[in-house]
């Protein structure tokens, strides 16, 4: 965590010297720069929010009033993802003010988007809400090469990324690691 923290002067004054240079750089050289900028802005968010969540866990989360369908739709319409609801008005009302901490719920949503964006194969993706035996689940459904049976748990370790992924994909394995951590702080768990 105090690494990640030490990281970010750095990482401002190399976003300022770029931003101050892109007027003559090349269009490609400008896209390249800002994009490597955002990816290890994005980690530097992730390392610091995984650390927090490890220090936390024995501290009591400080919960919000959440209406859960509003944050899959906005969440949802972010990445033009199809949102399904089959919940009883019981169910209904309990999700329109689920007990979370709201930032950490909208990021584990957030996450789970984005990975399926990202290896969807641009096919669509679909999440459904429903209950289960008394559960809540969420549910989110891509249509891409998928995970292979023997690594459906590993994905879930810190850095892991399924053999031959590339960086061109994007990501260094710690999104779903964040969901991971997110869900349990919730009392739940992701499969």
């Amino acid at each position: 965590a105090n690494a990640s923290h030490e990281l970010r002067s750095p990482l401002t004054r190399i976003s300022m010297a770029t931003e101050l240079m892109m007027d003559s750089a090349p269009e490609h050289l400008r896209k390249e720069l800002k994009t490597n900028i955002q990816e290890l802005d994005q980690l530097i968010d992730e390392i610091l929010l995984s650390s927090r969540l490890e220090a936390s866990k024995e501290t009591t989360p400080e919960w919000d009033n959440i209406d859960l369908v509003g944050l899959l739709a906005e969440e949802c319409a972010r990445v033009n993802a199809e949102l399904r609801i089959e919940l009883d008005q019981e169910s209904m009302q309990a999700v329109s003010a689920l007990k979370a901490e709201g930032k950490l719920l909208r990021r584990l949503i957030r996450n789970l988007l984005e990975n399926a964006q990202r290896y969807g194969d641009n096919k669509g993706i679909e999440v459904l809400l429903r209950t289960e035996a008394s559960q809540l689940l969420l549910e989110v459904c891509d249509r891409g090469a998928g995970i292979p049976a023997d690594q459906c748990d590993r994905v879930f370790e810190p850095f892991y990324r399924l053999p031959g992924s590339s960086e061109t994909n994007g990501g260094v394995g710690l999104g779903l690691s964040l969901v991971k951590q997110i869900a349990e702080r919730h009392s739940g768990q992701i499969s």
